[in-house]
This record gives structure tokens, C-alpha cells and sequence, in this order.
């Protein structure tokens, strides 16, 4: 694929390219992005950058020359200086809330497109009251969410509805389950958004009277319950991820799910005593999170910028499994792949960003989803790249 031109200097920057997950974004770009890629690696210590840079030039000798960029989080002025020097930034530093709000405000600003991981809903609110009109004035595409947290839901219910191809009411129930270690990043996040659950509300709360709503539609993410799924064989526990809130706001700019549409999200096991488990474990460190000093003890235990060797994530797996249901037919499918925390997540992020630079995407500009802003085209990457998506069965329940 050709290199688009443009007046810039660089197609693409990754922040952050020093951390775990960072480099394995940096590692996956050196090896499948398309010759003539104008990127750069940015981050606060030179040395650690030249370091990356080198492990690159191991992959391909010409990714010695790669552009090292110093970017801070608590120097603003570095971080305008990357937005206005290049067409998209990744991003990979968090926990986003205490981060992550100075590079949004830039590339909002200065018209460039922007790729997180962040899987905090606190955090996408208020970026959407503070900056989403700001870059849709820009031509800005700002697109949280573009890792495990939320590209295999998004996409997959997406993909659902469009096999489904019901024209009334859709519901659609999806269920995760996986094998694998989150990130040290991830649970940095998870903790700060368990600690802060007022400050969520509130700012759930500010957005929703502040967005519009689509006319003549509803689109909706629903709570559900416990129990059992005898068409999948599994327990399902509600999982209060940020996962149903993407999708909801994917459905909501999309005609193609339909007049009312609604979206339930679950963690499944096969097992009653280990979705008894999982909840109790949940519980347990949700209310660890309000307590300050054991939040900072477990914190201080959990090192961001790290993760497992490659063995370990080669094991690691995840699936999601959607039922769709309309106009009297249901369909089940399927989105899998491998390591979720780690592999998987820079390959979506990486070919998130491919895919706003090179493909002929939908016209959008401000804060929108994977599915709103990219669906098919990112879609197709991903399955040329190894994630599947796929048909698992049709018919009645």
C-alpha cells in the first residue's frame, strides 16, 4: 500500500513506545507496516527511545532512522509540537484520567487523529465534554477504546447486526471469555476507575445531557443478570466494562442496528462455582480500590511497563461469542483470537491507526467509536491480520 502524501512531516508517532505495550505496538508496526511509512517513536528519555529503536533496527535494518520525539505528559508544549508534526498519534501511556487529557486536547486542537487503549469510561466522558466539538471543528478523529477494551465488542456486534440483517427491534447479548494477564497498565486503570465511582457518575451524568440522541431510534446498553446461558452453556456475570457504553454509542451513529437496539455484556464461565468466584473477586477488589492505602499497597505491587514473556502470551487466548436476535431469527457468532492483553491489543491498536491514515473511511470528525469511524474497513484488517470473525450457528433458541 502506497503512502498517502501529506503536508506533514510524519504519517505516525507512537507515545509511549518505551512501556510494554508500547513496544509491542512499535514491534508489530515495524513488522507489517507498509514501506515508506513516515513514523516516529516519542516518549520522555532519549536513551530508552534509542534503545526501542535499536531492538527495531534487529526486526528491519531500515528502522534504524527512525525519528526519536521527546513528548512529556507534563510538558503540553511537547505534546502540541507531536500533534502538529504528524497525521495520527498512538498512545499508550495511562492510567488515562491522570494522563491522558493534555495529548487529547492537542491533537483535537491540531486536526490529528488519535488511538488509545483506555478502557476508562470516566475518562472518555469528560474528553468527550471537554474536546469533542473542538475536533470535530478540526476534522480530528479521536477514537479511545482501540485495544481489548473495546475493538473485538464493537466490531463484533457490529458484525452481528450486519448478519443478522433484521429490520425491527435487535437485541444483542455478548460474552467474553479469555486466558491471559491483563497489563500492569490495565489494572492501574481498573483500579483508579473502581476508586473514583461518584466522579464516573458525575461525568456519565453531564454527558448525557449534553449529547444528542439519534431521531426516531433508541440504542442501548442493558444491565442484565446471573444465570445461565443454555444456547451458549455457559454462566454469564454482567461485566461492568466499558465495552456495552462503546457499543451503545456505535449503535446510536449507525443506522444499520436498526429502529431499538439493545446490548448486554457479560464475563462467562463454564462453571457455577468459578462465576461465584469471579464475582466475589471482583467485589473483593472494587472494594479494595475505595480503601487509599491498600489501593496504593496493591498499586505498588502491579508494576506498569511490564508484562509476560513471550511464551506465556503465546498460550493466552480470548473469545467472544454474540447472540443476535431479531424479526423472529437469532444468529451466533464469534470474534478470537490470541493473547488479549498484550499481543492482541497492539496488533488492534496499530491497524487502528493504519486504518485511519490509508483506508476510505466514513466521513466522522470528533470523539467516535472503531465501529463508527472505521467498522468494515478495520474489521478486515483485523481478520487479514488473524483475529476471526465468524458465523457459529443460526436459528431459534
Amino acid at each position: 500500500m502506497a503512502v498517502m502524501s501529506d503536508a506533514r512531516e510524519l504519517d505516525l508517532v507512537v507515545f509511549g513506545a518505551t512501556g510494554f505495550t508500547g513496544r509491542l505496538t512499535a514491534e508489530y508496526l515495524a513488522r507489517h507496516a507498509p514501506t515508506g511509512l513516515r513514523w516516529a517513536l516519542a516518549g520522555r528519555n532519549p536513551d530508552k527511545l534509542d534503545a526501542v529503536r535499536q531492538h527495531l533496527r534487529g526486526i528491519d535494518p531500515a528502522h534504524g532512522d527512525l525519528a526519536l520525539v521527546h513528548a512529556d505528559v507534563d510538558d503540553p508544549a511537547s505534546l502540541r509540537a507531536v500533534a502538529e508534526r504528524t497525521r495520527v498519534v498512538i498512545t499508550t501511556v495511562g492510567p488515562y484520567l491522570t494522563h491522558g487529557e493534555p495529548l487529547v486536547a492537542a491533537c483535537a486542537e491540531a486536526g490529528t487523529d488519535y488511538v488509545d487503549l483506555t478502557g476508562e469510561p470516566e475518562f472518555v466522558d469528560r474528553m468527550w465534554l471537554a474536546h469533542h466539538a473542538t475536533a470535530e471543528a478540526s476534522g480530528a478523529r479521536i477514537v479511545h477504546a482501540c485495544g481489548f477494551d473495546s475493538v473485538p465488542h464493537d466490531l463484533g456486534v457490529l458484525y452481528t447486526v450486519q448478519q443478522l440483517r433484521a429490520e425491527g427491534p435487535v437485541t444483542v447479548r455478548g460474552v467474553v471469555r479469555a486466558s491471559g494477564m491483563f497489563s500492569g497498565g490495565t489494572f492501574h486503570s481498573a483500579m483508579t476507575a473502581m476508586s473514583r465511582a461518584k466522579q464516573m457518575r458525575e461525568a456519565s451524568g453531564a454527558r448525557r445531557r449534553a449529547e444528542p440522541r439519534p431521531e426516531g431510534r433508541r440504542a442501548r446498553a442493558v444491565t442484565g443478570k446471573p444465570h445461565r446461558d443454555g444456547r451458549l452453556g455457559f454462566w454469564l456475570l454482567p461485566l461492568p466494562t466499558i465495552d456495552p457504553l462503546v457499543v451503545a454509542r456505535s449503535a446510536a451513529a449507525r443506522d444499520d442496528y436498526g429502529p431499538d437496539f439493545r446490548y448486554s455484556h457479560y464475563a462467562g464461565t463454564k462453571s457455577l462455582p468459578y462465576a461465584v468466584g469471579g464475582a466475589v473477586g471482583v467485589s473483593a477488589l472494587a472494594a479494595s480500590a475505595q480503601v487509599g492505602p491498600v489501593r496504593r499497597l496493591l498499586l505498588s505491587r502491579v508494576k506498569q511497563g511490564q508484562g509476560p514473556d513471550e511464551r506465556r502470551r503465546e498460550r493466552s487466548w480470548f473469545t467472544v461469542d454474540l447472540v443476535g436476535e431479531g424479526d423472529g431469527r437469532s444468529i451466533h457468532t464469534r470474534v478470537s483470537g490470541g493473547d488479549p492483553g498484550y499481543g492482541e491489543t497492539a496488533k488492534m491498536l496499530a491497524e487502528s491507526a493504519l486504518c485511519l491514515l490509508f483506508d476510505d473511511n466514513p466521513a466522522t470528525s470528533g470523539q467516535v467509536t472503531t465501529a463508527q469511524a472505521m467498522g468494515e474497513n478495520l474489521t478486515a484488517r483485523l481478520q487479514a491480520a488473524g483475529i476471526r470473525f465468524e458465523v457459529v450457528g443460526q436459528g431459534g433458541e
